[in-house]
């Protein structure tokens, strides 16, 4: 497996990825599909912020199998130095060290940014998701019960956060 920035050709792998998480999974809670020029836009609103957009790449047969980024937390200056990520690996190649490897490749990138600390916010219930983040180093610091939902029943969100760095000040 390869780990390398996304390109614009990559997009429809991505779209693919991500529609097959909003038809199948809680782990995105949004009901309407995407096409490639919506990655597009969506990889070209990251790049504009200086932000990653990740791929994992099967050396094999160079198919996108997993893909990752962050973003800002929240839009205000005072939590400039946190992100929130997204980590999502092909239905087929789940559970085999791809959404790991991302997640700590992102965490590089964020530190390397200046990034102080990285959010998930995660489906209560996704216990691999958690479980991955918690062997990570990230915590548990709160839980939002029924906030969301998708297919016809209340979703709770978790909160995960990892302290990349150990600077006193910002």
């Amino acid at each position: 497996m390869l780990i390398r920035d996304a390109v614009d050709d990559d997009a429809g792998a991505i779209a693919a990825i991500y529609n097959d998480a909003v038809a199948n999974t809680t782990a995105i809670w949004n009901e309407v599909t995407v096409d490639a020029a919506n990655r597009i836009a969506w990889m070209d609103d990251r790049r504009r912020l200086g932000y990653p957009v990740l791929v994992a790449v099967d050396e094999g047969d160079g198919a996108v199998i997993g893909y990752a980024s962050f973003g800002d937390w929240r839009a205000f200056d005072g939590y400039r130095h946190t992100v929130e990520h997204s980590v999502y690996v092909r239905g087929d190649r789940r559970g085999g060290g791809i959404g790991r490897t991302l997640l700590v490749t992102l965490a590089d990138r964020a530190r390397a940014l200046g990034k102080h600390v990285m959010v998930g916010a995660i489906e209560a219930g996704n216990v691999a998701s958690i479980g991955l983040h918690e062997s990570l180093g990230f915590q548990r610091t709160g839980l939002m019960p029924q906030v969301g939902m998708k297919f016809g029943r209340w979703l709770d969100l978790a909160f995960l956060q990892l302290i990349l760095d150990e600077r006193p000040n910002p």
